[in-house]
């Protein structure tokens, strides 16, 4: 039996398809090597000659992708998938030389099934295959990942309520370079209009959809007032606040922006000064 864990390495491009082999006959371990020497895109991490080692690598080294042979002694490749139900298991190519076991190789959701001997082209045919669903997954889970981090953070697009109920330190805004980050310090004032909430910076103009509201819920509500109905504004950058006609008041900003304070908000400004 062939029991080992030699890695090859792969210099360039995205990462690899991180692979294991698992069969009880050395000459078969041999063949998928030989196989996938011709895949770059393909990392072989580990060979098993047993169902038992298979379980123990798969746990341990968490590859991407399994040429798992069916019959094997002590416990067959479906045995290795039921000691994995606990996990989230990777994709699973079947190998074997009996094709009776074919409908129920595809009743555990396996990806392919090879049937021994099989040539070059239906080998090439199933790495590429699996290639493209491991691709896939990885960038469903990458997008997922994404997608958390930026809930912890900053807000999402849509800023409904505290969710974790701390107060965002970064937004998020999308470019021609795709996602930035603006630290909520940096802002200088906000302005709704229609579906969107446009938020001024140093570092330009961003549109974001959102409500005015539904935004300053998720900053810090000593730093940002509401001063209009349509306007918020970050209190640090105001230079000074100036009576103005019909008890309103108008808001100088650092950068001399002058922004109008409703007198129905007026307080609101004030307060944090008091």
């Amino acid at each position: 039996m062939t029991d080992c864990t030699s890695m090859r390495t792969r210099t360039a491009g995205s990462p690899p398809v991180r692979t294991l082999l698992v069969d009880d006959e050395p000459l078969a371990l041999a063949s998928l090597q030989l196989g996938l020497e011709g895949h770059s895109e393909v990392e072989i991490i580990g060979q098993a000659g047993d169902g038992r080692r298979a379980v123990q690598l798969i746990r341990s080294l968490q590859p991407d992708l399994i040429f798992l042979d069916v019959q094997m002694p002590d416990m067959d490749g479906f045995a290795v998938l039921r000691e994995l139900d606990d996990i989230e298991p990777p994709e699973v190519v079947f190998v074997t030389a009996f094709d009776q076991h074919a409908l129920k190789a595809f009743d555990v959701h396996a990806l392919d099934y090879l049937l021994k001997p099989f040539d070059d082209e239906r080998f090439d045919e199933c790495v590429m295959r699996a290639v493209s669903h491991v691709r896939s997954r990885q960038q469903g889970e990458l997008r997922h990942s994404l997608q958390a981090l930026l809930r912890q953070i900053a807000p999402e697009t849509e800023y409904g309520g505290h969710g974790s109920g701390r107060f965002a330190e970064r937004i998020t805004v999308r470019g021609q370079e795709g996602l930035s980050f603006i630290a909520a310090r940096d802002i200088d004032w906000l302005e709704s209009t229609g579906n969107y909430v446009c938020v001024h910076s140093a570092g330009g103009r961003y549109l974001i959809r959102s409500t005015l509201r539904g935004f300053l819920e998720r900053l810090d509500p000593r730093r940002f007032v509401r001063i209009h109905r349509s306007t918020a504004v970050n209190v640090y950058r105001i230079r000074a606040v100036q009576p103005w006609a019909s008890g309103d008041y108008m808001a100088i900003l650092q950068d001399g922006n002058k922004l109008k304070v409703s007198r129905n908000y007026k307080d609101d400004l004030l307060r944090p000064f008091s």
